[in-house]
């Protein structure tokens, strides 16, 4: 059984248009017990209902397999486990590993799992055929990047039928922080309520293992980089200091299916807080439907082997390219973020990421007919005893449909233009 979790209870909220941005929540009690009740307490019934009804998509690149077994034993049982790998296939087919892993893991625990590999030919074919082009490259393949993978596990998770999709990285050490994670979304998402709701975790200082030993990385920095110019942003429109965002460049975090597939995608790191630009963007006119986006934060710490040195201007610089190139921000606050990048030494504005377009307009009857035709990494992984239906029964025809979204403004934005 699910346990119950309660979570702290606050009244405050942002508004930004129709976004309502909840202060972050702590979660109080892991498990709260059959009995509990009262403000922030979400009973373990209900935490199942979401859960039978999530997608989880964990984004892989070379991860070692026993890291790969503790996330998937993390995932609560009901989940549907889509892994979207980039990780090598030669000389060492490590994608084959992970594959075997699901097996193994689907088999042992009577689970069903979807897996893909990024570069696989067949994977861009669909997503090309759907209408898509933008997010294969000159080789025909997907674009690789943490944000094409979500894109991707999204797209597979709108053709199961659920209705809520979550992030995990495969490179957590800690199964319980896994789990905490994803039963948190399902808590946040049912206090949540509504068509359009999201559940962001904030980045903290990570213990990470250095040579045989553990440190905390500088995450916490850069996160708080991130949420420092989108509060700007806020408090531009309220008119009033905030520091309501605390997960300005969140990586685990949930969505309602409705809301996930009318959100734009950004290559790459970016793709977090891009998430956020891109609401104030579709949702900046109060009139329109309300969003949620709940923050909780965790009581387990994420370690994972340290790569490619952690933070430092790559890192923030990828959650402030939304934002500087944003129509939204305001000028006074893209010259203070242009200033600040001039300071640390950067004399180029930070780039522009691929954007994507919003998931409801593909033609996902033909995404499943080509994956199944084309794409020999595409698996659908049953372990169930007992089949009851299909893993992905839902294309969902030629498109979900969507409220109109706002064009972008592709021009590249100078820095000595700001600064004038």
């Amino acid at each position: 059984m699910d346990p119950a979790m309660r979570l702290e209870q606050h009244l405050r909220v942002e508004r930004f248009g129709a976004v309502r941005i909840h202060e972050l929540q702590r979660v109080v009690e892991l498990d709260s017990g059959r009995s509990a009740s009262g403000a922030g307490t979400v009973p373990a019934d209900e935490i199942g209902d979401v859960l039978r009804q999530m997608v989880i998509v964990v984004p892989c690149m070379d991860e070692p397999r026993r890291v790969i077994e503790g996330v998937l034993a993390g995932i609560p049982h009901d989940c549907l486990i889509v892994l979207v790998s980039n990780s090598e296939r030669a000389p060492l087919d490590r994608f084959e590993i992970e594959t075997q892993c699901v097996e193994e893991f689907c088999r042992l625990a009577e689970r069903t799992a979807v897996v893909v590999h990024q570069g696989d030919p067949g994977l861009g074919a669909a997503f090309e055929a759907a209408g898509m082009p933008s997010l294969i490259d000159d080789a025909g393949l997907v674009r690789g990047g943490r944000g094409e993978a979500m894109l991707v596990g999204t797209a597979i998770a709108a053709m199961s039928g659920r209705a809520y999709v979550g992030c995990v990285d495969a490179d957590n050490h800690v199964p319980g922080a896994v789990h905490e994670y994803v039963t948190a979304y399902a808590a946040g998402l049912r206090l949540a309520g509504g068509p359009y709701a999201m559940v962001r975790i904030p980045r903290h200082p990570r213990p990470v293992v250095r040579e045989g030993r553990l440190f905390l990385d500088g995450a916490g920095g850069d996160a708080e980089i991130a949420n420092y110019f989108l509060n700007r942003v806020l408090a531009d429109r309220s008119g009033l200091t905030t520091e309501m965002i605390a997960t300005g460049d969140a990586g685990e975090r949930a969505l309602s299916l409705p809301l996930a597939l009318r959100l734009r995608t950004a290559g790459g790191r970016a793709s977090g807080a891009y998430e956020l630009v891109d609401l104030f963007t579709q949702f900046g006119d109060p009139d329109v439907e309300p969003v949620a986006v709940l923050q909780i934060e965790m009581r387990d710490s994420q370690s994972h082997d340290e790569v490619g040195g952690g933070g430092g201007p790559a890192r923030w610089m990828d959650a402030l390219a939304p934002l500087y190139h944003a129509p939204i921000t305001p000028p006074a606050v893209r010259e203070e973020l242009a200033r600040f990048v001039i300071d640390r030494g950067v004399a180029q504005p930070p780039p522009r990421e691929w954007i994507y377009p919003p998931l409801a307009d593909l033609a996902f009857d033909l995404l499943a007919d080509v994956l199944r035709r084309e794409a020999g990494t595409f698996r659908e992984i049953d372990g169930r005893a007992v089949p009851t239906g299909p893993i992905l029964p839902n294309p969902l025809g030629t498109a979900v449909g969507r409220a109109p979204v706002p064009e972008i403004d592709d021009t590249p934005v100078p820095i000595d233009e700001v600064l004038d």
